[in-house]
């Protein structure tokens, strides 16, 4: 078995082209955070192709699993497999479709390398590559289909490209005192959410009680600076109903939390956590940070 073994490698490495230097270059090297962008960009795809159930797999340039994540829906063997589909995109520099397609042909090669051990020779494993060095691989099973479990392994290997690159620095924003008073006075956005930003700045105003709100994704960091307000958090909005994208608001909130705020008190909304201005003595102004 061994001597199969041997053989079955040697014929692999003359089909791989398989050559050996001595030169010493630079290694770049795959992170934690990387795996998980290569997930993330994997599983983006996956909900754009609405392809439930699959298993991502991220291993380093040694094979060794880094990350994985396991949609719902999948069969149980499925991370093993995507593993194996990763290690094996690793270890022979190739998109694992090129050996399922050898094994599947007419020609040599078959038996030789089904005897490897550690060798998952399906469609859906993509060596991950920066710079023209493989970093790592990505392995996915339990798509629809192959050739789904090949494109989510892609848009994973693909999220590389952006890897190491540096971003301009952002420019700075100022707003001076008769601008922040002006904004007070009518209530308005100090800052919005353009150029990519993650978080909004808010310049909040109320005379009255409001509506309950909920922000499906934006953190509200509330300082309040002047005036009082009864403010409920948790529980339950009644009559609500979608006013935008990721927005919700009801006529109140049923149970919760109540608590009075006034100046000089900080308060953080998680997003999704219903919240509501039941009562105002105001003016009542307060900064609003939203982070998403």
């Amino acid at each position: 078995m061994k001597i199969q073994t041997a053989i079955s490698l040697s014929f692999l490495l003359a089909v791989l082209g398989f050559h050996a230097t001595a030169q010493v270059a630079d290694k770049k090297v795959l992170t934690l955070d990387g795996a998980k962008r290569v997930i993330a960009a994997a599983e983006a795809q996956a909900k754009q192709l609405n392809a439930p159930g699959a298993v991502i797999a991220v291993v380093d340039d040694g094979g060794n699993l880094m990350a994985l994540e396991r949609l719902d829906g999948t069969f149980s063997a499925g991370a093993n497999v995507s593993i194996g589909k990763a290690r094996t995109a690793v270890r022979f520099k190739k998109p694992t479709r090129f050996f399922e397609e050898l094994i599947n042909s007419s020609g040599k090669g078959r038996t030789v390398m089904a005897a490897l051990d550690d060798f998952t020779p399906l469609i859906g494993g993509i060596p991950i590559m920066v710079d023209d060095q493989i970093i790592g691989g990505v392995g996915v099973s339990g798509a629809a289909s192959a050739q789904q479990d090949e494109e989510l392994a892609l848009a994973g290997a693909a999220a590389a490209k952006d890897f190491g690159k540096t971003t301009a620095a952002a420019s700075i924003s100022y707003f001076d005192r008769d601008q922040v008073k002006a904004a007070f006075a009518k209530g308005t956005v100090l800052l919005d959410g353009s150029d990519n930003r993650n978080y909004m700045i808010h310049a909040s105003r109320r005379e009255t009680p409001g509506m309950a709100e909920i922000h499906t994704k934006d953190t509200d960091i509330i300082y309040v600076l002047g005036g009082k307000a009864t403010f409920v958090t948790g529980g339950t909005a009644v009559q609500t109903k979608n006013i935008g994208v990721d927005e919700i608001r009801g006529s109140s909130i049923q149970g919760g939390e109540t608590r009075q705020i006034a100046e000089g008190d900080v308060i953080v909304v998680p997003n999704a956590v219903p919240h509501w201005f039941k009562e105002v003595l105001g003016p009542f102004t307060y900064y609003v940070v939203k982070v998403r």
